[in-house]
C-alpha cells in the first residue's frame, strides 16, 4: 500500500513537473517581435538600478559577486545574465572547473570555501523564497560567515542580480549580446 501511495505522488509530481515544463516551453519568445529596451525606456528607473547594483557589490570579494549572480541567473534560466557573468568571472580570473561546479555545488562543495558555501546557500533560498522563505539555518549559516554589513551587501546583491534577471527575461534578452563597455 506504501508502494502504490508513493508511485501514485511520484507520478503525480512527474505530471505536475512535466505539464509546468511545457507550459513554461510554450511560451518562447517571437524574435522577429523585439521588446523593449529597458535602458531607454525608462532610463531613470535603469540608472537607480545600476546605483543599486555598485551599492550591493561595494566591500564584497569580485570572485564571490560572480559566484552569487551565476547561481541567481542559473535559478532563474536568465541565459543572457548567465552568459555575461560567467564571461566576467572568467576575466576575473575564475578557473573554469568551479565555473563548472556552481550549478551543483553542494555535491562539489571542495571546489568552494564554507563562505562560498554559506552565500550560495543564501542566494538560492532568496532567489527562490515563493518556494519557503529563508529557512533559518541557512541565514544562520551567512550570519556565522558575514559580519551584519557584509551580510546586508550579499543580500542587496541577490536582490540586484534577481531584478536584473527579470528585466533580462522579460525584455528577451539574448545571450551573447552584452552591450556593457
Amino acid at each position: 500500500m506504501t508502494t502504490n501511495t508513493t508511485t501514485t505522488t511520484t507520478t503525480a509530481q512527474a505530471t505536475t513537473t512535466h505539464t509546468a515544463h511545457a507550459t513554461h516551453s510554450a511560451h518562447r519568445i517571437d524574435e522577429s517581435r523585439p521588446r523593449l529596451d529597458f535602458a531607454k525606456s525608462a532610463p531613470k528607473a535603469f540608472r537607480a538600478l545600476i546605483g543599486f547594483d555598485a551599492a550591493a557589490r561595494q566591500g564584497l570579494d569580485p570572485a564571490l559577486v560572480e559566484l552569487i549572480q551565476i547561481r541567481a541567473s542559473h535559478l532563474n534560466h536568465c541565459a543572457y545574465c548567465l552568459h555575461m557573468h560567467t564571461n566576467d568571472a572568467r576575466k576575473a580570473g575564475e578557473s573554469e572547473d568551479r565555473l563548472h561546479m556552481i550549478a551543483v555545488w553542494r555535491e562539489a562543495r571542495h571546489f568552494f570555501t564554507e563562505k562560498e558555501c554559506a552565500a550560495l546557500a543564501l542566494t538560492e533560498a532568496v532567489t527562490l523564497v515563493a518556494d519557503g522563505g529563508v529557512p533559518d539555518d541557512v541565514y544562520a549559516q551567512a550570519a556565522a560567515h558575514f559580519d551584519d554589513e557584509e551580510l546586508a551587501q550579499v543580500l542587496a546583491l541577490v536582490f540586484a542580480i534577481n531584478t536584473w534577471n527579470r528585466i533580462a527575461l522579460s525584455t528577451a534578452k539574448v545571450a551573447g549580446t552584452d552591450q556593457r563597455r
